[in-house]
């Protein structure tokens, strides 16, 4: 009897913990912001490669060179350093730089080095296995005339219960023939106030 009654206890127990601590889910509109803890997130990314973008795509330099080269400028992107205070994906950033350059229709885009060995290995795979006809061959790649580069930096002060956060975002744009940073940008738009044990 005292077992029974005490299987029962312990059912019921480990139902009222599964029950307080199941998950719940709600879906947002992607366009919604959403800000849980201060840090760096999707939002900011969006601000920031826009804003970047923008200038970038049309700065003066881009401009004299479609009018001097009569096509539209090839660019590659290099990479962003995380030099913030907390971790961050800097691949995310680097593929919404890419998308919006691509779809801007102001550049062209080269894959970057990782993507290029991947497509060059793919041209020795045709070379040895694919109809002669429909063979790539080397040498045929477009080059890029200049490299996109960046870095988050952040700022955090504390005082008690509150916490200031900055962001810096900076890309420049370099010639890869002669190195010359044809083009520089700063973001820091994105600061936040968080403020700790607050409901």
């Amino acid at each position: 009897m005292r077992k029974s009654i005490l299987c029962v206890f312990i059912a019921l127990l480990l139902v009222m913990v599964s029950c307080a601590t199941a998950t719940k889910v709600e879906r947002l509109d992607s366009s919604e912001v959403v800000d849980l803890t201060g840090t760096w997130n999707d939002t900011d990314v969006s601000i920031v490669c826009k804003t970047l973008l923008e200038e970038c795509i049309s700065s003066a330099r881009l401009d004299s060179f479609r009018s001097e080269k009569g096509r539209l400028p090839v660019i590659t992107i290099g990479s962003f350093k995380n030099q913030s205070s907390e971790h961050l994906d800097t691949s995310i950033i680097t593929t919404k730089m890419r998308n919006a350059m691509i779809n801007s229709g102001k550049i062209e885009f080269i894959a970057t080095r990782d993507a290029k060995q991947e497509t060059r290995a793919e041209i020795l795979d045709q070379m040895e296995f694919a109809k002669v006809s429909q063979q790539k061959s080397y040498a045929h790649e477009d080059a890029a005339d200049f490299m996109m580069q960046g870095a988050v930096k952040s700022i955090v002060q504390e005082s008690g219960k509150k916490q200031l956060r900055v962001y810096y975002v900076s890309a420049e744009l370099v010639d890869i023939e002669s190195g010359k940073i044809v083009w520089t940008g700063e973001n820091s738009e994105i600061k936040k106030l968080v403020k700790k044990g607050t409901r």
